[in-house]
């Protein structure tokens, strides 16, 4: 994967960086996992703007993606890579041997034509999903369940990885992308190797219109609103603002707002660097 930087023959491909897209290997997605996607607006079921900056945008069609892994034990092999429109990463069409197909996030690295398999027998292999218990410590993983049987849901996104660090009792040691420390149960499943298009943090938009495309509208300045509007409005002439906070008050840039009570704080053995 690797990025190129457009000649300047328009003023919107002056500073633009795009994708190479090197590893995708098709533009057609598989129609049996596609699901319809509806869009709001940023309205809510009485039609009222509820948030905003959210609208229009080209229409998009969401791919099922499968971040169980539930097919313990069955060898499968990568079809395809493809672009998804939801997420920042690559995903992979796989085939399984008794003729099914899905969709999973593809890992950095991975071919088609590759074999990949999910179950406590599979191999520490690229693009294989196992339970923690199973992977060698020090493994650079992705794809993490929090709590067994809920799917994947810590380092999905694109260029992220966590890596295991130890085991102890019922508990693996997982450092975050982060860089928190957190423990997790073993019987959790995560797959080896870290998620494809790294790249994607290079990209350079180039103008307006493209994020018009994603679906995202102009965002007003807190520092041009009123005082009625954002905390940080108002003021004679152009005044900075005071300190930065959200619309409701609570302070950005450092401010730690997890509970200190929280049920889950047991299990983080550090807290990620301010």
């Amino acid at each position: 994967m690797s990025v190129r930087k457009l000649k300047p023959i328009t003023p919107g491909q002056r500073f633009r960086v795009v994708n190479s897209f090197d590893a995708i290997t098709t533009d057609k997605p598989e129609r049996s996992l596609l699901a319809p996607k509806k869009n709001s607006g940023g309205r809510n079921s009485q039609g009222k703007m509820t948030m905003r900056y959210i609208g229009g945008g080209h229409k998009q069609r969401y791919r099922i993606i499968d971040f169980k892994r539930t097919k313990v034990g069955i060898p499968a092999s990568v079809k395809s890579i493809e672009y998804d429109p939801n997420r920042t990463a690559f995903i992979a069409l796989i085939a399984y041997a008794d003729g099914a197909k899905s969709y999973v996030i593809a890992q950095s690295g991975m071919k088609v034509g590759q074999s990949v398999m999910s179950g406590p027998d599979a191999a520490p292999e690229v693009g294989n999903a196992m339970p923690l218990s199973k992977i060698p410590l020090g493994t650079v993983i992705s794809c993490i369940e929090l709590r067994p049987g809920q799917g994947a849901v810590i380092a999905r996104s694109a260029g992220t990885f966590a890596q295991l660090v130890a085991r102890d009792g019922r508990y693996a040691t997982i450092k975050m992308p982060s860089g928190e420390i957190r423990l997790i149960l073993l019987e959790c499943m995560a797959t080896v190797g870290a998620v494809s298009n790294h790249d994607h943090q290079l990209i350079v938009s180039g103008k307006a219109g493209r994020s018009r495309w994603l679906g995202r509208r102009p965002r007003t300045r807190p520092v041009a609103m009123n005082p009625v509007d954002h905390p940080m409005g108002g003021g004679e002439g152009r005044s900075s603002g005071g300190h930065p906070r959200s619309r409701n008050g609570i302070p950005a840039k450092g401010y730690r707002t997890r509970s200190k009570v929280k049920s889950s704080n047991k299990y983080i053995v550090e807290r990620r660097k301010k």
